[in-house]
């Protein structure tokens, strides 16, 4: 019996697995949201805009690994979102994003809401696909979430005109998928990991410096494995965040141009860099040329492009994180014949970084009569014992999460990382909600960010998605602000957000309550308020507006040249001569 394409599009999903989708119905997608209204293993959850599906579905496959999906119209539905695929696509993110398009003979004709999907997303998608037939339609489908979902996972788009919807054909789903041309390299080349193996054993002062690619590789266990195999120190990428256990006696936290001062100084000292699933990017990486002057570097990475693009790797191994570092976890292994000599090889290492991170802790002055964001977060942290889900927005708020909250679980860090993308938020806190509904999940976002997807929040209260989201609000485009006193004698240039909405009273017309601290003394009790409630909350923090985010690596600056905290000048007010900005670097 055949089916229709609407009804085969359903069906995928099922093959698939696929338990929700998030999306917006619109002109040329009716006949498959009208399919999907008639059934209920695939829910579908209808949010307020299209770049808040995007980002939801992020949000789903940050937390679960799995692909996250959504399906939105024609038109301006796809052009809402393009910044969820770019976003997806620099942070490496499963997502199969289905478009409607108008049908195939109108196509070049200017139709009403006809957009050139495949043509907009070519740049931020690892593949996109316009399907013409409906015989197609379900291989198309497969082939789209494997690649989104294997090597180096990322966007993919499948476009879906309106008579392919409508079309019928005989169902078929394949069984698997073969490309030419599409093959990932899995298992690391023997001999180079015995290279590694060699240079991690001889090492003095050694770091592992981990990326996103070890979450989506599901190498956490293999990461801890290493790191107590061998006592090297570890340190992550923002997206890395939580692959290896914050509190662990060997985490060195996050590193980079907002990262802990003893990470980045053992970066600049070390002797060997064994990269795991990182891409040294410009903010990890700070000045180039001087970056880990006198390392060897080993670099792990699933895609071949990564390697050698910014910094030059002596060992360069192509494979599978968790499947490179299982074979070399047994190398190391075999040759750890002295233990205990290891052990007193690095312990001139180990005793420098703790004098590091002894001169130069995370600090702020704690005030009893401004809220600072630290103290929120030190508090925040402390309530909810380190379990559940973070979801970040960008600015400063994002870096001081990154600082305060020490992950000990994979995946409980959501951010937007390489793209930087203010209003991520939310939307990708509520993903992560609706993929574990009885887990604590927060939003760390500001009053900036938040003001870019709060239509969201009357999806939160449809699907009773009981996200807390704690608002350190300071008026103010914060890091601009800070990069604005930093680097242009303080005038703030649009960074001044003027009127700011009531979020409490905002809340209330959604039927979400709120509570709001004005002192420090309230900070803990509105905490606890809004972690009781069972529903989605608002929590909103009257922050310091002028507080800035330390350490700071300069614009263009090398790890061992941190900005501490503010110049003297900065502090006394009086205005200070600009300091020279780099090309290339912008504030988050």
């Amino acid at each position: 019996m055949k089916k229709t394409g609407a009804e085969i599009f359903v069906e995928s999903l099922k093959q698939e697995g696929v338990d929700v989708l998030f999306g917006i119905p619109g002109g040329v997608v009716l006949k498959i949201f009208d399919v999907l209204h008639q059934q209920k293993d695939v829910e579908v959850i209808l949010t307020r805009h299209e770049q808040g599906a995007a980002h939801m579905a992020e949000g789903y496959a940050k937390a679960t690994g799995k692909a996250g999906v959504c399906l939105v119209t024609s038109g301006p539905g796809m052009t809402n979102i393009v910044t969820g695929l770019a976003d997806a696509f620099m942070d490496s993110v499963p997502l199969v994003a289905f478009t409607g398009q108008v049908s195939t003979n109108l196509i070049g004709n200017d139709a009403f809401q006809e957009a050139d999907n495949v043509g907009i997303s070519r740049p931020c998608t690892k593949h996109n696909v316009l399907v013409k037939d409906v015989n197609d339609l379900a291989r198309t489908i497969k082939e789209a979430f494997y690649i989104a979902t294997t090597g180096r996972p990322g966007p993919v788009l499948v476009d879906i005109p309106k008579d392919v919807s409508t079309d019928k054909a005989e169902f078929k789903y394949p069984d698997k998928v073969s490309l030419r041309g599409y093959n990932p390299t899995i298992e690391g080349n023997k001999h180079q990991i015995k290279q590694a193996a060699e240079e991690i054993m001889k090492a003095k002062k050694p770091v592992i410096y981990v990326g996103g690619g070890a979450l989506f590789s599901d190498a956490a266990d293999e990461l801890l494995e290493m790191a107590e195999l061998t006592q090297i120190p570890v340190t992550m990428t923002l997206m890395g965040l939580g692959s290896f256990p914050g509190t662990h006696p060997l985490s060195m936290g996050m590193l980079g141009m907002h990262g802990s001062y003893w990470s980045n100084m053992a970066m600049h000292h070390a002797d060997l860099l064994i990269a795991v699933g990182a891409r040294f990017d410009d903010r990890v990486t700070g000045k180039l040329s001087e970056f880990s002057p006198v390392a060897r570097v080993v670099h792990i990475d699933i895609d071949p492009t990564s390697i050698k693009k910014n910094v030059h790797a002596h060992i360069p191994i192509v494979g599978d994180v968790r499947s490179v570092l299982k074979q070399l976890n047994v190398l190391l292994r075999s040759l750890d014949g002295n233990a205990n000599e290891r052990k007193q090889q690095l312990k001139p290492w180990l005793g420098q970084i703790e004098e590091w991170k002894r001169g130069h802790p995370f600090k702020y002055e704690q005030d009893d009569k401004v809220i600072k964001p630290q103290y929120v977060l030190e508090k925040l942290f402390e309530i909810t014992k380190n379990e559940g889900i973070v979801a970040t927005d960008v600015g400063q708020h994002q870096m001081w999460a990154a600082q305060y909250f020490k992950g000990k679980k994979p995946r409980t860090f959501i951010t937007s990382g390489g793209l930087g993308t203010m209003g991520f938020g939310f939307p990708a806190a509520l993903g992560a909600q609706r993929a574990y509904p009885d887990k604590l999940v927060m939003c760390i976002t500001s009053e900036g960010s938040f003001q870019m997807n709060l239509q969201e929040l009357a999806t939160a209260a449809v699907y009773k998605l009981p996200v807390k989201i704690v608002m350190l609000n300071n008026g103010f485009h914060g890091m601009v602000r800070q990069w604005q006193d930093l680097f242009y004698e303080g005038r703030y240039a649009s960074s001044d957000l003027g009127k700011i909405p009531d979020f409490i009273k905002l809340g209330e017309a959604y039927g979400i309550p709120g509570w709001r601290a004005e002192k420090p003394a309230e900070v803990e009790s509105v905490i606890r308020e809004g972690l009781k409630y069972k529903g989605p909350a608002i929590l909103d923090f009257q922050i310091y507006p002028f507080e800035n985010c330390y350490p700071m690596i300069p614009a263009g600056g090398p790890h061992h040249e941190m900005v501490l905290e503010d110049p003297p000048d900065l502090r006394s007010g009086a205005k200070k001569k600009p300091i020279e900005e780099k090309e290339g670097e912008l504030p988050a």
